[in-house]
């Protein structure tokens, strides 16, 4: 089997980086009015949900944009784990109180994300699966531009805002898939540590774990010279390994590998919150342009497929794997599969991980030994198996796996079904 893509006839030699404007550090949420004035907005709405406009955030920052003339409405349905279901509600509402200047997305990923869908869906003819992705969706690109898009994360994991996707579930198909394109980018990222000191120790593993993976598969990923030369209209916003993304996605490592568990075991630790929201913007702006691979496409069925589990620290309405979780439980053996590819930076990213491990005999192991003692030391489960799949659900889990075609293009091996079950199998139990 061929285990490193074939050198392209005609090499690309082009790379491409986009970033939202950011606003970062304690405090920062309260220039939210002053902001959007620079946009010359007069209507906002603010979206979130339920768990976040209950600790007050969404309404005190709604509340000051009135000293700068602004109307400003929230809406509170966001569903965590957005589908397409609860998207469609949210655009509902949108355009039957719109029409608005802007948009102000207070939450994690899942609100940031729904307030993608509502700005593009209430700015562009058509409907929800006109633009997710192919083959699950048409993939149509937006013919008109969106309002201004104002990102104001509450977690530190997913990045949103800083990239051009917005992702969800679609509940007949039960896949988890996206929409794509770089107008789906936020304008301005506020991100303010003091509104992530009371994350449940629970969310920030996961979402931490979604920041680290962030990091790594964008370093890890298919390097943009590997593709063959691309036409202008051809260029997307995922372009593969790049010096920009790199610097952005080594920062990252490193703040996690000194924030990441006193974060999750010492949820007032101002330092370590901080070091993880500047570690979550980092990566964004790291994978949203050099994007992500095998992690992410096998979280999508992950996510999507799940029967009974529920995760400490989130809603427990109903079943779920969260994101960050999702992605982090096949991780491992994504890593061991695509080292042979790029040795050099999948011994690179260990060490800045965990600087004190010392390297193991067979150097494959090191990356996945230090992802496994780090989801062992705070509490991600053991695996797929930790979260209800057996071996019997493999086939469907690789099958959804492999929608993802968007996601896989950017491993750095070729992957077929075959390899992602044996990825999938493998990580049954990991430990």
């Amino acid at each position: 089997m061929t285990t490193v893509y074939t050198a392209p006839s005609n090499p690309e030699s082009v790379f491409t980086y986009g970033a939202p404007a950011l606003k970062f550090g304690p405090g920062a949420s309260a220039e939210i009015g002053f902001d959007l004035g620079q946009y010359g907005v007069r209507r906002a709405l603010v979206i979130t949900d339920p768990g976040v406009a209950a600790t007050g955030a969404p309404q005190r920052i709604a509340e000051q944009f009135a000293a700068y003339g602004i109307e400003a409405r929230v809406y509170d349905g966001v569903h965590v784990e957005p589908s397409d279901e609860s998207m469609r509600a949210a655009i509902e509402h949108a355009r039957a109180s719109g029409p608005w200047d802007a948009f102000v997305a207070v939450g994690g990923g899942s609100s940031i994300d729904t307030a993608k869908a509502v700005n593009l869906l209430t700015t562009n003819p058509g409907e929800l699966m006109d633009y997710i992705n192919p083959p699950v969706g048409g993939g149509r690109a937006p013919s008109n531009p969106l309002k201004p898009l104002v990102a104001v994360p509450t977690t530190t994991g997913t990045g949103a805002e800083s990239t051009t996707v917005c992702v969800l579930d679609v509940l007949e198909l039960k896949v988890k898939t996206g929409i794509s394109h770089v107008r789906l980018r936020p304008v301005l990222a506020v991100v303010d540590p003091d509104l992530m000191l009371t994350q449940p120790a629970g969310v920030t593993a996961a979402a931490g774990m979604d920041i680290l993976c962030h990091a790594l598969e964008s370093y890890t990923a298919r390097p943009y010279t590997s593709y063959e030369r691309k036409r202008p209209e051809e260029r997307v916003p995922y372009c593969g390994a790049n010096p920009v993304a790199d610097m952005w996605s080594e920062q990252a490592l490193r703040l996690l590998s000194r924030s990441f568990r006193s974060a999750v075991r010492h949820g007032d630790d101002v330092a370590a919150r901080a070091e993880m929201a500047m570690a979550a913007t980092f990566a964004g702006l790291g994978f949203g342009n050099a994007g992500v691979h095998i992690p992410h496409a096998n979280a999508y069925p992950v996510a999507g497929r799940v029967r009974d589990f529920r995760p400490e620290g989130y809603p427990d309405e109903e079943p779920m794997v969260p994101h960050g979780m999702a992605v982090a439980l096949t991780a491992p053996e994504a890593f061991r599969f695509t080292f042979e590819a790029h040795p050099e930076r999948h011994l690179r990213a260990a060490e800045l991980l965990d600087p004190s491990a010392g390297k193991p005999n067979d150097l494959a192991e090191f990356l996945p030994g230090v992802l496994m003692k780090l989801m062992r030391d705070i509490g991600i489960p053991n695996g797929i198996g930790g979260v209800g799949y057996t071996k019997a659900d493999v086939p469907a889990l690789a099958e959804g796996t492999m929608k993802q075609q968007r996601l896989l293009a950017t491993s750095p091996r070729p992957v077929d079904e075959d390899d992602v079950a044996g990825i999938l199998t493998r990580s049954i139990e990991l430990w």
